[in-house]
């Protein structure tokens, strides 16, 4: 078996544990070290995981063994790290999104190219075993040609749960930055890239109070816009609808995402998650046929993009949530605001190949 490339952890917040606990699973990569402004919760994460070393931020950098910097900073700090690991010759892998502005995400890809290093970016759950299983559905012409597609993220915000929800309601924030990508790659995957946007956004309280410890009844100013409905038109001619709310306390009853063909209909499952349920409704035919999902990777399996970024370096393919992909996202995330602010349709600038599916074999 290949060397297991070397990974370090610059970032040991919320997201942090679900990575280090999968990443101490996969052969192809062996966390050695992690980082954080604040030492003593890398040394936290250190222990709980049994990694080998907790240091600062630039120790972690000019650690010559350190082949991949795993970046779970804040999305403030998202460009800034990378740019750090990029200059320390190392491969990178970012939460999302890529960056907060479409500048910065370029400045990314423009320093890793100059280097000849990779630049890999979340979500990774389109890897996941659902939305492979609907990937080899379309590909396999299950519902026949792909001519619309609906995605709805409508919940009530993370200041309900989560201990440090501020930044969600800065820039870089809000239901389209936040949970947008899970959405916006899922459909890149399955409908190809995006052409052109139309959207509108809404700022709808001025305020949110922390219901959640430790910081409950705290005030938090909101900065972004927490409603932001739109349509897109994909290159293929296919035309979508996307809706993305933080305003919705009380649920609903719309679907995932639902891709609607000439010879069907696929319910895709929560791209957020990596299993199923999958079902598909076929022209003709009454009721929904729910699809087995057997492919791997139906668990919580975050990490597994860095594993695949690992692996691809090692054979000198291309990786599958790749800094490309994940430009072309954060584009679009833009693409919506720049609409409603303008009053006009965004006509996107870049593009993304839809990553190829994973072996079947995988493991």
């Amino acid at each position: 078996m290949a060397r297991a490339k070397k990974v370090g952890v610059i970032g040991c917040g919320n997201i942090s544990s679900i990575y280090l606990q999968n990443l101490q699973q996969y052969d192809g990569v062996e966390v050695v070290a992690c980082a954080d402004l604040n030492i003593e919760r890398a040394q936290n994460k250190a222990t709980e995981f049994n990694i080998a070393k907790a240091c600062s931020v630039q120790e972690l950098l000019a650690d010559p063994d350190i082949e991949i910097v795993l970046n779970l900073t804040i999305p403030a700090a998202h460009m800034d790290v990378c740019i750090q690991a990029l200059n320390a010759g190392k491969h990178v892998y970012v939460e999302k999104p890529l960056a907060i502005s479409l500048q910065d995400g370029k400045r990314i890809l423009d320093y890793a190219e100059a280097r000849q290093l990779r630049v890999g970016a979340a979500p990774d759950t389109f890897l996941g075993a659902g939305i492979q299983t609907c990937l080899k559905l379309l590909k396999d012409g299950a519902i026949g040609e792909p001519l619309s597609a609906a995605a709805f993220m409508m919940a009530g915000g993370h200041e309900s749960w989560h201990p440090s929800p501020e930044f969600y309601y800065q820039a870089g924030g809000g239901p389209m930055f936040d949970m947008g990508p899970y959405y916006l790659t899922a459909l890149v995957a399955m409908m190809g890239p995006i052409f052109e946007i139309a959207g509108m956004t809404r700022m709808t309280f001025p305020e949110r109070t922390i219901m959640s410890e430790p910081k409950r009844g705290t005030k938090i100013p909101v900065e972004v816009p927490t409603h932001i409905a739109g349509t897109l038109r994909f290159s293929s001619g296919a035309i979508g609808t996307m809706i993305t709310s933080f305003d919705i306390p009380a649920g609903h009853s719309l679907p995932h995402i639902e891709i609607y063909g000439t010879k069907g209909t696929l319910q895709v499952p929560n791209p957020n998650n990596f299993s199923g349920p999958v079902r598909i409704q076929r022209a003709g035919q009454r009721g929904w046929e729910e699809v087995a999902v057997h492919l791997p990777y139906r668990d919580n399996c975050r990490g597994i993009g860095v594993l695949d970024m690992a692996e691809a370096i090692r054979a000198g393919s291309r990786h599958r949530a790749s800094g490309e992909l994940a430009y072309h996202v954060l584009e679009a995330m833009h693409g919506f605001h720049i609409s409603s602010d303008t009053g006009s349709v965004y006509r996107m600038t870049s593009t993304a190949v839809s990553p190829q599916l994973l072996s079947v074999a995988a493991k």
